[in-house]
């Protein structure tokens, strides 16, 4: 026999991995569609709604109930109320459930309802849903509290808190050596220590065909933070405390085989900080050039950029170790050779004249380039400019 129903609803459904007393996705489900029949309720698929294996504590950070609310908003609205298995699905976060269902309440004519907490439909209702937002916050806040806190505890006996970094694989209680990637974690260190730079060594690894533990491609940070990084000398680190900066990370004896002597880290630790102090006495750059954002790599299409010289370009994912091909030139070369090719394009006197006087700002000159150009291809290997007109 078909039922007449008399409204339409949505199912909105939350399980995160941090509480074990919450239903499963399909028993939420279950029990929201058993109401929505008893209940008069129609719920079409496309107005389920999942959002699993994530905290509730912040409405930004769930993808699926962002859609719902966006599809809520449509004119006409697309269905008359939410069904929630707890309001604690809704939001573990007072601030976002009380803004959530007062601009569905008021601006979409959508009301949120938990089919284990029932509301009267009198005043007192509304002390009723307060409290209860106020123990689903501090059931979260309680819980990720003690989450840290076991974390911490684990994290200080040497056991294993985060996933295993590139050189090692989980094993049973600690991490085990990765017999592919630890060789390459070894050479990171002494070819850095022979004088190799974060670029050099990226290089190697990327023409090596060697991933990070991500699988993407090598960059000069990725070295840089396998150097710093005291899990490779049988140590690892942590933030205890949220109000801890990040700077001040804890560092405590691990339980899994080191990689590298504590000796090398420490010589590693040498070179990196004497490296950081070179960096900082030389960072004074111009702020812009007349053709910056124009000038292109012929061999991988990247924008050039400031080199740490401060007087010349450099493709910036060659500097990253992706790009295998140095376009390396001097901001005064460049300007003489992109001068001269528009000289001999156009039949402009007046612009040329003007691109060279000194009292004109390089930005004023980047301006008047971006007008009719949109890109200036730069061959090393040929010595030759190609730019690009707007037509």
């Amino acid at each position: 026999m078909n039922q007449e129903f008399t409204l339409t609803g949505a199912a909105y459904i939350r399980v995160s991995t941090e509480d074990q007393l919450e239903f499963s996705p399909d028993s939420q489900l279950s029990r929201i569609k058993e109401y929505a029949q008893t209940h008069r309720i129609l719920i079409p698929e496309t107005y389920i709604f999942l959002d699993e294996g994530i905290s509730g504590r912040h409405a930004d950070n769930r993808p699926a109930f962002m859609q719902m609310i966006r599809t809520a908003r449509k004119k006409p609205k697309p269905f008359d109320v939410i069904l929630v298995w707890k309001f604690s699905r809704f939001a573990r976060n007072r601030q976002d459930s009380i803004f959530y269902k007062s601009m569905l309440r008021k601006e979409c004519g959508i009301d949120v309802i938990s089919i284990t907490e029932q509301l009267s439909g009198d005043p007192t209702s509304i002390l009723v849903e307060a409290l209860l937002e106020a123990m689903d916050e501090y059931y979260s806040i309680n819980l990720s509290q003690e989450v840290r806190r076991g974390m911490n505890e684990k994290f200080l006996r040497g056991g294993v808190v985060c996933p295993p970094p590139f050189g090692y694989r989980m094993g049973k209680a600690r991490y085990e050596v990765s017999p592919e990637n630890a060789p390459y974690v070894q050479d990171i260190f002494s070819d850095f220590l022979k004088g190799m730079t974060f670029r050099q060594i990226a290089q190697k690894l990327n023409l090596a065909g060697v991933s990070t533990a991500r699988g993407n491609a090598f960059e000069p940070r990725t070295i840089k933070y396998i150097l710093g990084n005291p899990v490779y000398a049988g140590m690892q680190r942590r933030r205890l405390h949220a109000s801890v900066p990040k700077s001040s990370l804890s560092v405590v004896p691990a339980l899994h085989e080191p990689l590298i002597t504590k000796e090398t880290f420490q010589k590693t630790q040498e070179r990196l900080r004497m490296m950081q102090k070179i960096h900082v006495n030389n960072t004074a750059a111009p702020a812009s050039f007349m053709l910056q954002g124009l000038v292109r790599c012929s061999s991988c299409h990247s924008v050039l950029t400031w080199s740490k010289k401060g007087h010349s370009l450099q493709c910036c994912k060659y500097t990253r170790g992706q790009c295998f091909r140095s376009h390396s030139i001097s901001i005064q070369k460049l300007n003489t050779a992109v001068l001269k090719k528009l000289s001999a394009d156009l039949t402009l006197p007046g612009l040329l004249k003007w691109l060279q006087r000194h009292e004109v700002s390089e930005n004023e000159k980047n301006t008047m380039l971006r007008s009719f150009i949109s890109e200036i291809i730069f061959s090393r290997k040929e010595c030759t400019f190609c730019i690009q007109y707007y037509i």
